[in-house]
């Protein structure tokens, strides 16, 4: 969102306005928290685009016959939804990141303890064993 939108800028009587409803009505959805305004020194409320846009939003649920706490739980919702849609865009962006190879992958190496860095679908070396499971005949006599 745009930092313009939630910057706390209308006092209640211009936000009442701007959500055509009364100011006593924005304070009382300030009490039950269900749009909650900034407040600046003095304990003066004010209110951002965002939060007009949610009265807005109140509003017509209301006028819909949905009660105040249903509303409220339908933007505890919706908030929730957001947050989750963020999570996976950033989980989608970081599968991406893998899945072109620019990630590094650790395997054991060949001598014990060791830790290699590979890229994607390579195996560590094995060393040649040191017996050999067909021993070399020697010739007689030499």
């Amino acid at each position: 969102m745009n930092g313009e939108y939630l910057r706390p800028v209308f006092v209640i009587s211009v936000a009442a306005q701007l959500a055509d409803m009364h100011p006593q009505t924005l304070r009382q959805y300030d009490r039950i928290g269900l749009v909650s305004p900034s407040r600046q020194s003095g304990k003066q409320r004010r209110y951002s685009q965002h939060d007009v846009s949610l009265l807005r939003q109140v509003q017509a649920l209301s006028k819909d016959g949905v009660s105040l706490e249903g509303i409220k739980r339908i933007l505890e919702l919706e908030n929730q939804v957001a947050s989750l849609k963020g999570q996976v865009t950033q989980l989608r962006a970081e599968l991406d990141y893998v899945r072109q190879g620019q990630s590094r992958i650790f395997a054991a190496g060949t001598v014990a303890g060791d830790v290699v860095s590979l890229a994607r679908g390579m195996r560590p070396s094995r060393p040649e064993p040191a017996v050999s499971l067909f021993p070399v005949r020697r010739a007689i006599g030499r």
